[in-house]
């Protein structure tokens, strides 16, 4: 009789063992999400530039009211490895974002990915090889754009008053 219990508590852990080690189920997207929205951990981290195609800093953070809804970006101007950044906060809804690498007329001009960023960009275009014309890109991943715009200088940036954290 004992060994009728042994044996039915061996193959239940058995089972549960092999039921621990089964591979997950892989995680997908609701339908229609892909494409229509940005991962906010991919979009802080953004290089972000202005209308003459000028890096003038980088998103280091989203701000969001209590309904979920971004109101501002944190940009930070400036500095070297995050030493001496002046952080700003614009109004969200004045950045624009470009899924389209930044255009360049040299190679000397032309603005790294960022380092948190996957190098998931291909380029499916055929660079130009004609003077200052730009190289083109197309971005095949949907989940984030490739940089941020809003139109203002380095200067003007950094003569906006400090965004800081409240403790």
């Amino acid at each position: 009789m004992l060994l009728k219990y042994v044996a039915a508590g061996l193959v239940g852990s058995a089972m549960l063992a092999s039921a621990a080690f089964a591979e997950p189920p892989a995680a997908t997207a609701p339908s229609g999400l892909q494409g229509s929205t940005w991962r906010a951990s991919k979009v802080v981290g953004l290089n972000v530039y202005n209308e003459k195609n000028e890096k003038i800093g980088s998103i280091n953070d989203l701000l969001m009211d209590k309904s979920g809804n971004v109101k501002a970006a944190v940009i930070g101007v400036g500095g070297l490895l995050g030493m001496g950044e002046h952080l700003v906060a614009v109004s969200f809804d004045k950045m624009k974002f470009s899924e389209e690498p930044v255009p360049s007329a040299t190679a000397s001009n032309a603005a790294p990915p960022p380092a948190s960023r996957p190098s998931s960009t291909t380029t499916t275009g055929s660079a130009t090889t004609t003077g200052s014309s730009p190289t083109t890109m197309s971005k095949s991943n949907p989940w984030y754009p490739d940089h941020a715009l809003f139109n203002a200088t380095k200067d003007e940036l950094k003569a906006m008053p400090e965004f800081k954290y409240s403790e």
